[in-house]
């Protein structure tokens, strides 16, 4: 069950990075990030507000998990996704999805020092077989900004903000998983987390009047695009929440963040990058799947 919620989560944060793609070149950043966390808000709310009227146990409040889920959001909700937005935009998706699968080996250091996780031989070396194999699917540079070289300025500068987001991911993700050990509130967690998002993302936004002329003048389809990063977004977390019920919080991390599982076989067959397509990406994919296969039969 943990790694088919593992897998849900994926989906769900691959999709955003796809979504960012197109939502980025429609409307700003700034301003999309804001409806997609306000997004992050009202969708695990209402969902929250069905599982209410549905759920036979009281609910319980637990201030330490309300905190965890906070800081979680702080972290990894608020500077993790709002690097991966300025990481998609440096790199573009590809190269993105790149860093995004690294974060589990921040989320393994902190899940063991602040978890006291510990993985036995077998689970790392199956952790390595995954990490080898993304390593494998990835595109060659040129391909993966559709054929175009990064300067070398920008690339420094998108690889310092890439390495900033799996930070947070990795840490963020590593205190919902300890919120989640003692309070089982995944959906109203997530909206915790968001709102916490939200308010620090107000807080350091200045250019109101800037953003307030983007969103009027936006068009509808961008506004949708960004709120379905919201949507996608908050359903990754959803899962990733749920799925370190049921298994160790570096395992789920690591099978959330093999997203470039989605992105390769879409940039190859959707977006016609055919180049991509090769007995190294292919023999990565396997590797990658067969490590997930083992994790779940183990």
């Amino acid at each position: 069950m943990g790694i088919f919620l593992s897998l849900l989560s994926m989906l769900g944060f691959a999709a955003n990075i796809l979504l960012t793609r197109y939502a980025m070149v429609r409307l700003s950043v700034e301003a999309g990030f804001l409806v997609a966390l306000a997004t992050n808000i009202l969708f695990p709310a209402v969902l929250f507000a069905f599982e209410s009227t549905a759920r036979t146990a009281p609910f319980a409040w637990n201030w330490k998990g309300a905190g965890l889920f906070v800081l979680g959001g702080i972290v990894g909700t608020f500077l993790g996704r709002r690097l991966l937005f300025d990481a998609v935009h440096l790199l573009g998706p590809s190269r993105a999805s790149v860093f995004h699968s690294t974060a589990p080996a921040f989320a393994l250091v902190a899940a063991w020092l602040l978890a006291d996780e510990q993985l036995g031989l077998y689970e790392i070396g199956l952790m390595a077989l995954v990490w080898l194999g993304l390593w494998f699917t990835q595109p060659r540079a040129a391909a993966a900004a559709g054929g175009s070289r990064l300067a070398p300025a920008s690339l420094r500068k998108g690889m310092l903000v890439g390495l900033l987001t799996v930070a947070g991911f990795g840490l963020g993700s590593v205190l919902r998983g300890l919120a989640m050990r003692g309070w089982d509130e995944a959906l109203l967690g997530t909206l915790l987390a968001s709102a916490a998002a939200l308010a620090c993302q107000v807080a350091v936004t200045r250019d109101w009047g800037k953003i307030a002329a983007q969103l009027r003048a936006a068009d509808r389809n961008s506004l949708w695009l960004y709120a379905g990063c919201g949507v996608t977004t908050s359903l990754g977390a959803i899962f990733m929440s749920l799925a370190m019920m049921h298994m160790e919080i570096a395992l789920s991390v690591l099978v959330v963040h093999t997203t470039p599982l989605v992105i390769f076989p879409i940039s190859v067959f959707i977006l016609k990058n055919r180049e991509e397509l090769t007995p190294r990406t292919l023999l990565g994919a396997l590797m990658v799947l067969s490590g997930i296969a083992l994790l779940a039969f183990r």
